[in-house]
């Protein structure tokens, strides 16, 4: 049985979580990959999916919520339908990171932490995405976008707004 076998969430999450769930072995090694299928179904990693996550998995429920929140790739909240993520490592720090900061606030409307008024975007400054080679970088949900320039900003925000 369950944690917590009651879902307030939609039937639709509540069977992705399920589906998720199904998709791998029940080992502490799937975690993550479980977490990500998770979120690439729901969009969102809510407290009853990591219970039953941690209830699958059979481990204690503070450390699959200690993983979930950890990685920065991980959306808790769900309150954005994407989450623009950028880079303040060095190296993108260095190269312009906050200049592309600058351009992703102006073209939102919003500060690292804030969620646009329509629920689309939600944005994040981070300490580092692992993609150096590429630098000044930003994250849109788990897709890269490096080189960067703050001119190139409003065009890749506006395919996200066109795609919904």
């Amino acid at each position: 049985m369950a944690i917590n076998d009651t879902c307030a969430c939609s039937a639709q999450d509540e069977a992705a979580v399920r589906a998720a769930l199904e998709s791998f072995e029940h080992t502490r090694t799937n975690l993550i990959p479980i977490l990500h299928e998770i979120q690439d179904r729901t969009g969102r990693i809510t407290g009853w999916a990591m219970e039953q996550v941690a209830d699958a998995l059979k481990m204690p429920l503070a450390e699959v919520w200690g993983t979930a929140t950890f990685y920065t790739m991980f959306d808790i909240e769900g309150a954005a339908k994407h989450i623009v993520r950028v880079c303040d490592s060095p190296p993108c720090h260095i190269t312009g990171s906050a200049a592309v900061l600058k351009a992703v606030e102006e073209e939102l409307g919003i500060k690292p932490g804030e969620v646009t008024q329509d629920g689309m975007f939600g944005l994040e400054e981070v300490a580092c995405l692992g993609l150096c080679g590429v630098a000044p970088v930003m994250l849109i949900d788990r897709e890269v976008f490096g080189n960067l320039t703050p001119e190139m900003v409003p065009g890749i925000i506006a395919k996200f707004r066109e795609e919904g």
